[in-house]
């Protein structure tokens, strides 16, 4: 039977939760166990993929289609296992499906209360069979629970997470609370009474953690450790030090290093039987990220740049792309809408990038100053690399400038004339058929999940992949109208890719570009750091090309 570890937080969000399970994650598997990591989120709505950027960051999109939380990224990326809709929930799935049983009289007359339905349904998503990639139960599965504790949204997160440290065999549950120490500049000291009233809290609902691992800018003493072991009621070898690490893929050998899986083995009592960790590989990666050969910068223009985490998967992607051509990848973040005002702007801002990237993104603000940068990047010869939205402006600027279209738009942004870029009511998945009608709600209602493309085997692309057939995950409602593909072709961007009945173009290329390629899928939501998907390999490669020449 599979053991589980519940990380909690707690003093203030953004203390890093999803990355510390994603790294635990790693080392247990490190040791040789087989992991799967979920999330539980208490927000009210049912999944992200309606939320603002700004407020929750990238959706981050699973094979088989569900939008969740960016989280789920980490634990692809540390881990190489594919997450499904099966890996996250919310308060707002819970509610829909407790209401509709509600409504079709499943509870036969009972009044339907917080505790037990809602816990027990939280209850049954935590317990539900957690398999690898080979149907094989897993030796442990790693739950986050979102938000803080003390959340009043979290109150029944936390209350079933307590009936499971009761429900499941002994030495099968540890609750690992992760949590903040401040230190105070002015007065030179750390302070541990947030972790102690953290702690206090997470106490009174009835969870006692066995390990605290504490973010904090300062080493921790070993006098403090004792003290905050004494007021936490926790051994003081549990207390573990979690400082800023010089990059994310460190921090699994900086928790090995002060001791954390360690103890979380010793609470299950595993310890003595638990086998060594092979480490090397993050040993690798973190050497070629502090030792790189030299730095390429790629200008990604935008529509959420002023967040980072909204673009989560596409930043590692780049990092990975980097370490596969063992060089640095800076980032220069340009809002679209800086360049929608005078042209030169433009020329000024991208005459030093290495490569320019447009990524995914809904709606008109900024698509001008996107097409703009498109442009000079055709023009000047810089490679270009088009996500999702990206590749739509793409073809956008070529029925513009190449093609003799001079109206040619979106419908996104609005009826015209010429809509190269519309939205498709139907298309396959496989051998069904799938529908959606232009007033659908916009929940859930775009193309999602993994599909797969046919590559002409003589593009750019198909030598990149080293195939001609792929699969990539998508997350859009707008496709590319395949009805101008001679007029595009006719100009010089070519379709190389499509979907398996020809309808759904997937993908574009210049050929007599040093590198120009447009996606319509995420390809960033499949790269992995010690597998790095070869289009943002061989993307970092054209910029060092472009560096050279600069």
């Amino acid at each position: 039977m599979a053991r589980y570890i519940f990380i909690t937080g707690g003093v203030v969000s953004s203390l890093g939760k999803g990355l510390a399970s994603a790294a635990l994650g790693a080392l247990l598997q490190a040791r040789g166990y087989r992991v799967r990591l979920r999330k539980l989120d208490p927000y009210l709505n049912v999944d992200p993929g309606t939320m603002s950027p700004y407020q929750h960051g990238e959706v981050f999109v699973t094979e088989d289609g569900a939008e969740t939380d960016l989280d789920l990224g980490h634990y692809e990326r540390f881990t190489g296992v594919n997450a499904t809709r099966g890996d996250n929930i919310t308060t707002g799935q819970i509610y829909k499906t407790i209401l509709e049983k509600e409504r079709r009289g499943d509870y036969l007359g009972a009044t339907v209360q917080v505790i037990p339905h809602v816990t027990d349904a939280i209850k049954t998503f935590v317990l539900s069979p957690a398999v690898d990639a080979e149907g094989v139960e897993v030796d442990f599965v790693l739950v986050e629970i979102g938000g803080t504790v003390g959340d009043i949204e979290g109150l029944p997160f936390f209350e079933a997470i307590r009936q499971l440290g009761q429900d499941l065999p002994r030495g099968h549950a540890v609750f690992v609370h992760l949590t903040l120490l401040p230190f105070i500049k002015t007065a030179g000291e750390m302070k541990t009474k947030p972790t102690q009233h953290s702690v206090r809290e997470l106490r009174a609902i009835g969870i006692q953690p066995d390990i605290l691992l504490c973010r904090c800018e300062q080493p921790i003493s070993e006098g403090d450790k004792k003290k905050i072991a004494q007021f936490c009621n926790v051994r003081p070898s549990a207390v573990i030090e979690a400082l800023d690490s010089a990059s994310i893929y460190q921090v699994p050998l900086d928790y090995h290093r002060e001791g954390l899986d360690r103890e979380v083995l010793d609470a299950f009592g595993l310890l003595a039987s638990a086998p060594e960790p092979k480490l090397d590989r993050w040993q690798g990666i973190s050497s070629r990220l502090a030792q790189p050969d030299g730095a390429v910068t790629i200008a990604i223009v935008g529509k959420y740049t002023g967040f980072k985490d909204a673009y989560k998967s596409l930043v590692e992607a780049l990092v990975h792309g980097g370490v596969a051509n063992n060089v640095r990848v800076n980032l220069d973040w340009i809002e679209g809408e800086v360049f929608e005002g005078d042209p030169q702007i433009a020329a000024e801002r991208l005459e030093t990038a290495h490569g320019v990237l447009v990524p995914g993104a809904f709606g008109e603000r900024g698509a001008e100053g996107m097409i703009r940068a498109i442009g000079f990047a055709r023009e000047h010869r810089v490679p270009y690399f088009g996500i999702c939205f990206g590749m739509q402006m793409a073809v956008v600027e070529a029925a513009r400038t190449l093609s003799g279209l001079a109206d040619a738009s979106s419908t996104e942004f609005g009826p015209t004339a010429t809509p190269v870029v519309g939205v498709m009511t139907e298309w396959m998945k496989g051998n069904q058929l799938e529908t959606r009608a232009v007033d659908d709600d916009l929940g859930g209602t775009m193309r999602l999940g993994a599909y797969d493309a046919v590559l002409d085997p003589t593009s750019r692309i198909a030598e990149i992949y080293g195939s001609a057939t792929i699969s990539e995950r998508h997350r859009h409602r707008y496709e590319v109208n395949v009805g101008y593909r001679a007029a595009l072709e006719r100009g010089g961007l070519k379709f190389s890719g499509f979907s398996p009945d020809g309808l759904l173009p997937e993908t574009c290329e210049i050929a007599d570009h040093p590198w120009f390629v447009g996606v319509q899928y995420h390809p960033e939501l499949k790269s992995r750091p010690f597998a790095p998907h070869p289009l943002f390999k061989s993307f970092i490669a054209a910029a060092v090309e472009q560096s050279r020449m600069v």
